[in-house]
Protein backbone atom coordinates (compact mmCIF):
# COMPACT_ATOMS: atom_id res chain seq x y z
CA UNK A 1 0.00 0.00 0.00
CA UNK A 2 1.55 3.60 -1.36
CA UNK A 3 1.65 6.29 1.64
CA UNK A 4 1.28 8.99 0.41
CA UNK A 5 0.35 13.05 2.05
CA UNK A 6 1.02 16.54 1.27
CA UNK A 7 4.61 16.41 2.17
CA UNK A 8 5.32 12.92 1.46
CA UNK A 9 4.76 9.77 -0.88
CA UNK A 10 6.54 6.30 0.03
CA UNK A 11 6.55 5.09 -3.75
CA UNK A 12 8.87 8.42 -4.64
CA UNK A 13 11.04 7.93 -1.76
CA UNK A 14 11.49 4.55 -2.86
CA UNK A 15 12.92 5.43 -6.38
CA UNK A 16 14.99 8.35 -5.49
CA UNK A 17 16.91 6.02 -3.40
CA UNK A 18 17.38 4.43 -6.16
CA UNK A 19 18.06 7.09 -8.73
CA UNK A 20 20.32 8.28 -6.14
CA UNK A 21 22.32 4.93 -5.35
CA UNK A 22 22.83 4.97 -9.64
CA UNK A 23 24.11 8.02 -9.11
CA UNK A 24 26.87 7.40 -7.01
CA UNK A 25 27.53 4.41 -7.75
CA UNK A 26 27.22 4.05 -11.71
CA UNK A 27 27.70 7.24 -12.85
CA UNK A 28 30.16 7.86 -9.74
CA UNK A 29 28.97 11.36 -8.28
CA UNK A 30 30.16 12.84 -5.40
CA UNK A 31 27.74 13.08 -2.23
CA UNK A 32 27.32 17.30 -2.99
CA UNK A 33 26.47 16.51 -6.82
CA UNK A 34 23.63 13.71 -5.17
CA UNK A 35 22.66 16.20 -2.72
CA UNK A 36 21.92 19.08 -5.09
CA UNK A 37 19.99 16.45 -7.26
CA UNK A 38 17.87 15.75 -3.97
CA UNK A 39 17.18 18.83 -3.47
CA UNK A 40 15.87 20.07 -6.79
CA UNK A 41 13.58 16.82 -7.19
CA UNK A 42 12.44 18.01 -3.50
CA UNK A 43 11.43 21.11 -4.94
CA UNK A 44 9.59 19.41 -7.55
CA UNK A 45 7.78 17.44 -5.52
CA UNK A 46 6.57 20.19 -2.90
CA UNK A 47 5.87 22.19 -6.31
CA UNK A 48 3.32 19.19 -7.38
CA UNK A 49 2.46 18.51 -3.31
CA UNK A 50 4.32 15.09 -3.83
CA UNK A 51 2.37 13.51 -6.45
CA UNK A 52 3.25 10.19 -7.67
CA UNK A 53 6.05 9.92 -10.12
CA UNK A 54 4.27 7.97 -12.03
CA UNK A 55 1.80 10.68 -12.49
CA UNK A 56 4.12 12.98 -14.04
CA UNK A 57 2.60 15.11 -17.31
CA UNK A 58 4.50 17.21 -19.24
CA UNK A 59 2.35 20.10 -17.61
CA UNK A 60 3.82 19.21 -14.08
CA UNK A 61 7.15 20.48 -15.58
CA UNK A 62 5.80 23.23 -17.27
CA UNK A 63 4.28 24.83 -14.27
CA UNK A 64 7.10 23.84 -12.49
CA UNK A 65 9.35 25.91 -14.21
CA UNK A 66 7.22 28.88 -14.38
CA UNK A 67 6.66 28.85 -10.50
CA UNK A 68 10.32 28.44 -10.05
CA UNK A 69 10.79 31.19 -11.91
CA UNK A 70 9.22 33.50 -9.63
CA UNK A 71 10.45 32.14 -6.64
CA UNK A 72 12.42 34.07 -4.46
CA UNK A 73 15.97 33.01 -2.64
CA UNK A 74 15.31 33.07 0.87
CA UNK A 75 18.66 34.79 1.67
CA UNK A 76 18.92 37.39 -0.63
CA UNK A 77 15.02 38.02 -1.18
CA UNK A 78 16.16 37.90 -4.99
CA UNK A 79 14.49 36.13 -7.46
CA UNK A 80 16.81 32.87 -8.29
CA UNK A 81 19.07 33.33 -10.69
CA UNK A 82 19.05 31.88 -14.34
CA UNK A 83 22.15 29.30 -13.36
CA UNK A 84 20.17 28.10 -10.19
CA UNK A 85 17.43 27.86 -12.54
CA UNK A 86 19.08 25.71 -15.37
CA UNK A 87 20.66 23.40 -12.63
CA UNK A 88 17.74 22.54 -10.47
CA UNK A 89 15.22 22.09 -14.22
CA UNK A 90 18.23 19.93 -15.59
CA UNK A 91 18.72 17.67 -12.24
CA UNK A 92 15.02 17.39 -13.04
CA UNK A 93 15.25 16.46 -16.53
CA UNK A 94 17.99 13.75 -16.14
CA UNK A 95 16.01 11.88 -13.37
CA UNK A 96 12.58 11.45 -15.81
CA UNK A 97 14.44 10.77 -18.51
CA UNK A 98 16.26 7.70 -16.24
CA UNK A 99 12.81 7.01 -14.62
CA UNK A 100 10.73 6.62 -18.34
CA UNK A 101 12.94 3.60 -18.92
CA UNK A 102 12.32 2.24 -15.60
CA UNK A 103 9.92 -0.85 -14.44
CA UNK A 104 6.47 1.08 -13.69
CA UNK A 105 7.13 4.15 -14.87
CA UNK A 106 8.59 3.44 -18.53
CA UNK A 107 4.25 3.16 -19.69
CA UNK A 108 3.28 6.39 -17.76
CA UNK A 109 5.15 8.84 -19.98
CA UNK A 110 7.26 9.20 -22.45
CA UNK A 111 10.93 9.58 -22.55
CA UNK A 112 10.78 13.25 -24.37
CA UNK A 113 8.29 14.61 -21.63
CA UNK A 114 11.31 15.70 -19.50
CA UNK A 115 12.07 17.67 -22.22
CA UNK A 116 9.64 19.93 -21.41
CA UNK A 117 11.91 21.10 -18.26
CA UNK A 118 14.51 22.77 -20.35
CA UNK A 119 14.85 26.27 -20.24
CA UNK A 120 14.29 28.53 -23.41
CA UNK A 121 18.06 29.06 -25.57
CA UNK A 122 18.81 32.55 -23.94
CA UNK A 123 18.19 31.85 -20.65
CA UNK A 124 20.43 28.89 -21.20
CA UNK A 125 23.16 31.45 -22.67
CA UNK A 126 22.64 33.79 -19.72
CA UNK A 127 23.20 31.22 -17.30
CA UNK A 128 26.22 29.28 -18.54
CA UNK A 129 27.84 32.50 -19.65
CA UNK A 130 31.23 32.20 -18.43
CA UNK A 131 32.15 35.12 -16.10
CA UNK A 132 34.87 36.49 -14.61
CA UNK A 133 36.20 34.73 -11.45
CA UNK A 134 36.82 36.30 -8.62
CA UNK A 135 39.39 36.21 -5.75
CA UNK A 136 41.20 38.25 -3.62
CA UNK A 137 45.03 39.81 -4.49
CA UNK A 138 47.58 38.73 -2.78
CA UNK A 139 47.85 41.80 -1.14
CA UNK A 140 44.71 41.81 0.20
CA UNK A 141 45.20 37.88 1.94
CA UNK A 142 48.14 39.50 3.61
CA UNK A 143 46.30 42.46 5.08
CA UNK A 144 43.37 40.39 6.63
CA UNK A 145 46.10 37.88 8.13
CA UNK A 146 48.46 40.85 9.34
CA UNK A 147 44.71 42.19 10.88
CA UNK A 148 44.38 38.27 12.96
CA UNK A 149 44.48 38.40 16.47
CA UNK A 150 47.23 35.90 18.08
CA UNK A 151 46.46 35.82 21.67
CA UNK A 152 45.28 31.96 21.89
CA UNK A 153 46.17 28.72 19.98
CA UNK A 154 42.25 29.41 18.15
CA UNK A 155 43.47 32.79 17.42
CA UNK A 156 46.61 31.69 15.62
CA UNK A 157 45.09 28.40 14.09
CA UNK A 158 42.81 30.74 12.43
CA UNK A 159 45.32 32.83 10.93
CA UNK A 160 47.78 29.87 9.81
CA UNK A 161 44.76 28.49 8.04
CA UNK A 162 44.31 31.03 6.13
CA UNK A 163 48.15 31.34 5.56
CA UNK A 164 48.11 28.04 4.81
CA UNK A 165 45.42 27.86 1.89
CA UNK A 166 47.23 30.72 0.50
CA UNK A 167 50.52 28.87 0.38
CA UNK A 168 48.71 25.78 -0.52
CA UNK A 169 45.42 26.03 -2.50
CA UNK A 170 44.19 23.53 -0.81
CA UNK A 171 40.53 23.05 -0.57
CA UNK A 172 38.51 23.53 2.34
CA UNK A 173 37.07 19.76 2.39
CA UNK A 174 41.29 18.67 2.17
CA UNK A 175 42.07 20.65 5.06
CA UNK A 176 39.59 20.08 7.43
CA UNK A 177 40.41 16.28 6.77
CA UNK A 178 44.69 16.80 6.59
CA UNK A 179 46.82 15.63 9.39
CA UNK A 180 50.01 17.11 10.41
CA UNK A 181 51.85 14.33 8.50
CA UNK A 182 50.75 15.21 5.23
CA UNK A 183 52.44 18.65 5.86
CA UNK A 184 56.54 18.78 4.78
CA UNK A 185 58.29 22.08 6.04
CA UNK A 186 61.64 21.26 5.49
CA UNK A 187 60.62 19.89 1.74
CA UNK A 188 58.32 22.23 1.64
CA UNK A 189 55.33 20.78 0.09
CA UNK A 190 51.64 18.54 0.92
CA UNK A 191 50.91 15.40 0.56
CA UNK A 192 47.51 14.93 -0.22
CA UNK A 193 47.03 11.79 0.51
CA UNK A 194 43.47 10.28 -0.96
CA UNK A 195 43.00 7.57 1.64
CA UNK A 196 43.05 10.47 4.34
CA UNK A 197 42.77 13.34 2.72
CA UNK A 198 38.94 14.53 1.23
CA UNK A 199 40.75 15.79 -2.34
CA UNK A 200 37.90 15.95 -5.24
CA UNK A 201 37.48 12.91 -7.41
CA UNK A 202 39.76 11.24 -4.73
CA UNK A 203 42.80 12.49 -6.44
CA UNK A 204 46.46 11.88 -5.09
CA UNK A 205 48.85 14.60 -5.85
CA UNK A 206 52.02 16.65 -4.08
CA UNK A 207 51.48 20.67 -3.50
CA UNK A 208 54.76 22.11 -3.23
CA UNK A 209 54.39 25.35 -1.67
CA UNK A 210 53.62 28.70 -3.96
CA UNK A 211 55.78 31.35 -3.93
CA UNK A 212 53.80 33.72 -2.02
CA UNK A 213 55.95 35.13 0.74
CA UNK A 214 58.36 33.94 3.71
CA UNK A 215 56.32 35.57 6.52
CA UNK A 216 53.16 33.20 5.10
CA UNK A 217 55.21 30.16 4.97
CA UNK A 218 56.38 30.94 8.23
CA UNK A 219 52.88 31.42 10.20
CA UNK A 220 52.33 28.26 9.06
CA UNK A 221 55.93 26.63 10.24
CA UNK A 222 54.95 28.30 13.50
CA UNK A 223 52.19 26.45 13.73
CA UNK A 224 52.97 22.79 13.45
CA UNK A 225 56.21 23.81 15.75
CA UNK A 226 53.14 24.59 18.00
CA UNK A 227 51.58 21.56 17.76
CA UNK A 228 53.98 19.04 17.94
CA UNK A 229 56.89 20.82 20.23
CA UNK A 230 54.15 22.90 22.53
CA UNK A 231 50.51 20.31 22.41
CA UNK A 232 53.10 17.27 21.53
CA UNK A 233 50.54 16.20 19.11
CA UNK A 234 51.91 13.78 16.50
CA UNK A 235 51.92 12.60 12.87
CA UNK A 236 48.31 11.41 12.96
CA UNK A 237 46.63 14.40 14.43
CA UNK A 238 44.51 16.78 12.59
CA UNK A 239 46.77 19.93 11.00
CA UNK A 240 43.87 22.16 12.07
CA UNK A 241 41.82 20.70 14.80
CA UNK A 242 38.08 21.88 15.80
CA UNK A 243 37.16 23.95 18.54
CA UNK A 244 36.66 22.03 21.86
CA UNK A 245 33.61 23.20 23.67
CA UNK A 246 33.04 22.46 27.40
CA UNK A 247 30.79 22.95 30.41
CA UNK A 248 32.33 25.90 32.13
CA UNK A 249 32.62 26.77 36.05
CA UNK A 250 29.48 28.51 35.13
CA UNK A 251 28.09 25.86 33.96
CA UNK A 252 27.56 26.29 30.39
CA UNK A 253 29.05 25.74 27.45
CA UNK A 254 32.38 27.84 26.22
CA UNK A 255 35.13 27.61 24.32
CA UNK A 256 37.79 25.87 26.23
CA UNK A 257 40.88 25.31 23.55
CA UNK A 258 41.86 23.17 21.13
CA UNK A 259 40.10 19.63 20.27
CA UNK A 260 42.69 16.72 19.37
CA UNK A 261 40.03 16.04 16.33
CA UNK A 262 39.15 17.06 12.94
CA UNK A 263 35.93 19.69 12.17
CA UNK A 264 32.98 17.25 10.54
CA UNK A 265 33.40 19.51 7.58
CA UNK A 266 34.45 22.57 6.11
CA UNK A 267 31.26 24.85 7.28
CA UNK A 268 33.50 26.30 10.62
CA UNK A 269 36.66 26.66 7.42
CA UNK A 270 34.30 29.18 5.99
CA UNK A 271 32.93 31.09 8.89
CA UNK A 272 36.96 31.61 9.80
CA UNK A 273 37.27 33.14 6.45
CA UNK A 274 34.21 35.24 6.55
CA UNK A 275 35.34 36.65 10.44
CA UNK A 276 38.37 37.87 9.56
CA UNK A 277 37.64 39.62 6.08
CA UNK A 278 34.74 40.97 7.73
CA UNK A 279 37.22 42.16 10.52
CA UNK A 280 39.88 43.84 8.07
CA UNK A 281 37.11 45.31 6.32
CA UNK A 282 37.33 43.60 3.06
CA UNK A 283 34.27 41.60 1.01
CA UNK A 284 34.08 38.04 1.68
CA UNK A 285 36.31 35.57 -0.03
CA UNK A 286 35.97 32.13 0.09
CA UNK A 287 38.61 29.65 0.56
CA UNK A 288 38.13 28.13 -2.69
CA UNK A 289 37.99 31.69 -4.23
CA UNK A 290 42.23 31.70 -3.30
CA UNK A 291 42.97 29.29 -6.17
CA UNK A 292 41.86 32.17 -8.59
CA UNK A 293 44.32 34.54 -6.59
CA UNK A 294 47.22 31.49 -7.28
CA UNK A 295 46.19 31.31 -11.08
CA UNK A 296 46.55 35.08 -11.67
CA UNK A 297 49.48 34.82 -9.64
CA UNK A 298 50.91 32.17 -12.15
CA UNK A 299 49.93 33.91 -15.16
CA UNK A 300 52.81 36.85 -14.21
CA UNK A 301 55.22 34.72 -13.12
CA UNK A 302 55.19 31.61 -15.39
CA UNK A 303 57.75 32.38 -18.12
CA UNK A 304 57.22 29.17 -20.21
CA UNK A 305 54.42 26.24 -20.89
CA UNK A 306 56.76 24.30 -18.75
CA UNK A 307 56.37 26.48 -16.04
CA UNK A 308 52.70 27.14 -16.22
CA UNK A 309 52.65 22.93 -16.57
CA UNK A 310 53.95 22.51 -13.11
CA UNK A 311 51.48 25.52 -11.48
CA UNK A 312 49.01 23.38 -13.30
CA UNK A 313 49.94 20.88 -11.48
CA UNK A 314 50.41 21.95 -8.18
CA UNK A 315 46.69 22.77 -8.30
CA UNK A 316 45.58 19.27 -8.92
CA UNK A 317 45.19 19.75 -12.12
CA UNK A 318 45.31 17.16 -14.74
CA UNK A 319 45.37 19.16 -17.78
CA UNK A 320 46.79 22.90 -18.03
CA UNK A 321 43.58 23.84 -20.18
CA UNK A 322 41.92 23.25 -16.93
CA UNK A 323 43.61 25.75 -15.38
CA UNK A 324 42.71 28.35 -18.27
CA UNK A 325 39.29 27.15 -18.59
CA UNK A 326 38.47 27.01 -14.99
CA UNK A 327 40.50 29.94 -13.47
CA UNK A 328 42.32 31.34 -15.74
CA UNK A 329 40.20 34.11 -17.25
CA UNK A 330 42.47 36.77 -17.69
CA UNK A 331 41.64 40.35 -15.61
CA UNK A 332 39.90 43.15 -17.30
CA UNK A 333 42.84 45.80 -16.56
CA UNK A 334 45.18 42.80 -17.31
CA UNK A 335 43.50 42.28 -20.34
CA UNK A 336 43.54 46.05 -21.59
CA UNK A 337 47.38 46.43 -20.29
CA UNK A 338 48.11 42.89 -22.63
CA UNK A 339 46.39 44.26 -26.10
CA UNK A 340 48.02 47.70 -25.78
CA UNK A 341 51.32 46.20 -25.72
CA UNK A 342 51.13 43.22 -27.91
CA UNK A 343 51.72 45.76 -30.86
CA UNK A 344 54.90 46.67 -30.04
CA UNK A 345 58.33 44.46 -31.17
CA UNK A 346 59.33 42.39 -28.65
CA UNK A 347 61.39 38.91 -28.51
CA UNK A 348 60.85 35.75 -27.21
CA UNK A 349 59.01 33.93 -31.17
CA UNK A 350 60.06 30.73 -30.10
CA UNK A 351 58.17 31.16 -26.50
CA UNK A 352 55.24 31.55 -28.37
CA UNK A 353 55.72 28.34 -30.92
CA UNK A 354 56.50 26.57 -27.64
CA UNK A 355 53.29 27.45 -26.15
CA UNK A 356 51.40 27.07 -29.15
CA UNK A 357 52.74 23.35 -29.64
CA UNK A 358 51.85 23.10 -25.58
CA UNK A 359 48.71 23.95 -26.13
CA UNK A 360 47.79 21.86 -29.45
CA UNK A 361 49.67 18.92 -27.48
CA UNK A 362 46.74 19.36 -24.40
CA UNK A 363 44.04 19.34 -26.79
CA UNK A 364 45.22 16.35 -27.84
CA UNK A 365 44.66 14.37 -24.22
CA UNK A 366 41.75 13.28 -22.76
CA UNK A 367 39.90 15.72 -20.98
CA UNK A 368 39.00 15.38 -17.23
CA UNK A 369 36.67 18.81 -15.93
CA UNK A 370 38.27 20.05 -12.55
Amino acid sequence: MTTHSANHNADNERIKRRYFAYLKEAKRHSEPTVDAVAKALARFEADTRHRDFKAFHFEQAIAFKKRLAEEKAQRSGEKLSKATLNATLAHCKRFFQWLAWQPGYKSRFQYSDADYFNLSEKDVRVATARREQVGPTVEQVKHVITLMPTASPIHRRDRALIAFTLLTGARDSAIASMKLKHVNLTAGFVEQDAREVQTKFSKTFTTYFFPVGEEIRGIVAQWVAFLREEMLWGNDDPLFPATRIAVGPLRQFEVVGLDRAHWRSAARIRAIFRDAFASAGLPYFNPHSFRNTLVRLGQTVCQTPEEFKAWSQNLGHDKVLTTFLSYGQVESPRQGEIIMTMGKLRGGQSNVIELAKAIAHELRQPDRSD
